[in-house]
């Protein structure tokens, strides 16, 4: 994988290196870990069997958790170690590797919201046709073109990094491989690579929150003639996925949108919506829908009585 570089590993200086705050980045960061995986596992789990759950928006919230899961685990787990054993020094290969990862599941939650953002719209907007826009099998293509799109912009990530020549020093101030950090260590003008980043990742960020905001500000302008009943729980829904959108979006745009510049907090936007948003997601989702709620009690309560 390595290509006109003599740098064969690197040293991640993670977020201190204060012995006693790394005891605290451990603690904080591996129950935000945990918490990330056990909700969204729930999540998945729950959608999988629970027979109440099938509906195109759940099918989409299905693949975000799944999404979130892996993009957390790209990033968590590294993290935790390193503050807990001090190995802070990762390969070359590995470093590849975990930008690969970060971009594939993180441009796939991009896609996902999008699609649930659409399934919102056509529900609300559209109810008489919803059955047939959003069957079973569209929405498994806008999965399968979601996948490939994300795949595609991950490839295209890793092909930039791949053509960084590395010389020394090896420090990444980061606590994970990302292109931002990789560019200050290269041996060579990082004008060109830095504008292909911020085409590439800067604009689906900005684009994609464009596309969801209008498309929200559509959808709530709609529910004028709806019912208040509907109204009610068309805004309970649409505001969880606006909270989420936002939450993600505002840290990606405020890292990937932007000049080559670096300020002392990136590192902690970073950790924002790399861990803290996948965190929040199934918290969001499950305190604000009383579906999932439902049907979390009735498939973990049938599971006891047949245990």
């Amino acid at each position: 994988m390595q290509q006109n570089s003599t740098v064969t590993e690197f040293v991640l200086l993670g977020l201190t290196q204060d012995p006693l705050k790394q005891k605290m980045v451990f603690i904080i960061f591996l129950v935000f870990y945990m918490g990330t995986v056990v909700g969204n596992t729930l999540i998945i789990v729950t959608i999988k069997f629970s027979r109440t759950l099938g509906s195109p928006m759940y099918f989409f919230l299905f693949y975000l958790s799944f999404a979130d899961t892996c993009f957390s685990t790209s990033t968590a787990p590294r993290l935790i170690v390193d503050a807990l054993f001090k190995k802070n020094i990762i390969s070359y290969n590995e470093c590849m590797t975990q930008v690969f990862a970060l971009h594939l599941f993180g441009c796939m939650e991009i896609f996902v919201l999008i699609l649930m953002a659409v399934d919102r719209y056509v529900a609300i907007c559209k109810p008489l046709r919803y059955p047939v826009i959003m069957s079973r099998q569209v929405c498994v293509i806008l999965i399968i073109v979601a996948w490939i799109g994300s795949f595609i912009h991950s490839t295209a990530q890793i092909v930039l990094a791949l053509r960084l020549p590395f010389c020394g020093p090896n420090l990444i101030d980061h606590y994970c491989c990302d292109l931002q950090p990789l560019l200050k260590l290269a041996c060579m003008d990082t004008y060109m690579i830095n504008l292909l980043l911020v085409s590439n990742s800067g604009a689906i960020c900005s684009s994609s929150f464009v596309i969801l905001i209008i498309s929200y500000f559509v959808i709530l302008h709609s529910l004028r003639n709806h019912s208040a009943e509907g109204r009610k729980k068309a805004l309970s829904t649409c505001t969880s996925h606006i909270i989420v959108v936002i939450l993600f979006f505002g840290p990606c745009i405020f890292i990937y949108a932007r000049p080559p510049t670096t300020f002392p907090m990136d590192k902690m936007v970073a950790v924002f919506y790399t861990i803290g948003t996948p965190f929040l997601n199934p918290i969001i989702y499950t305190l604000r829908n009383a579906e999932v709620k439902n049907a979390m009690k009735k498939l973990w309560h049938v599971k006891i009585m047949t245990e």
